[in-house]
């Protein structure tokens, strides 16, 4: 399933891509949204995999706020205004509605995100079962080995990934991206602003994990299922 953010602050255009959305098999509406403040709060609480949002929209566009997302964010873009298509091709959006949208134009763009995130999924998977990734950092793709990675450290809208030997590398992403990306029976949030490699932990103190000399704090919100995984090993 593609998980969908609509984002529109007209209702009746924002009702009928709910519908479309709801109509489609392979695509689950996980928000919804009629500005782009309501759309950040929205994605700092529900991973989307795919974004609807209409380009006119008061006080920031759904443009402007799009340039504010990670790099590779999917996006599928809504108008009124055919003069915008040039523009939303800049950001590399999948696609490019026009208002009003038939159910027929909704679906050709919806197969094209489908066939997109289909084919970046099972790259993933392929790299995951080679033991790793490629990022982009500095300009270059770089190589990261799960079993290298220590612990993964947001900054505000980049991501550090702290390696083996004292190595950090810095890329444009999320932590909720890489969620999707790493092995979760090795990897698990703790923090809002931290996940860690549970296999490189060398103690637990005062819901602090020590790795490599470094304490990591554990968030209130994932106590209990560090904690579940701690007692898991416990003897």
């Amino acid at each position: 399933m593609i998980r969908c953010l609509a984002v529109d602050d007209e209702p009746y255009a924002l009702k009928q891509l709910i519908s479309y959305i709801e109509r489609t098999p392979f695509l689950e509406l996980t928000g919804e949204a009629s500005n782009a403040f309501e759309a950040m709060e929205q994605l700092s609480e529900n991973t989307a995999d795919l974004i609807f949002i209409d380009i006119n929209m008061p006080e920031m566009s759904g443009m402007e706020f799009v340039k504010t997302l990670p790099a590779g964010t999917n996006i599928i873009f809504t108008t009124a205004y055919s003069e915008y298509a040039a523009e939303s091709y800049n950001v590399n959006a999948i696609d490019y509605l026009l208002k009003p949208i038939s159910y027929e134009d909704f679906l050709k763009a919806a197969n094209k995100a489908n066939e997109k995130i289909s084919s970046t999924r099972t790259n993933m998977q392929e790299d995951e079962k080679e033991g790793h990734f490629f990022v982009r950092a500095a300009g270059k793709f770089v190589k990261i080995f799960f079993s290298d990675i220590r612990f993964i450290e947001s900054l505000s809208e980049y991501v550090v990934f702290h390696i083996k030997d004292t190595k950090s590398v810095k890329s444009l992403m999320s932590l909720k991206s890489l969620l999707s990306v790493l092995p979760q029976k090795n990897f698990m949030r703790v923090h809002r602003s931290y996940i860690v490699n549970l296999d490189k932990i060398e103690a637990v103190e005062r819901n602090r994990i020590i790795i490599d000399n470094q304490r990591i704090p554990v968030g209130d919100q994932y106590k209990d299922a560090f904690s579940k995984f701690l007692d898991s090993l416990t003897v």
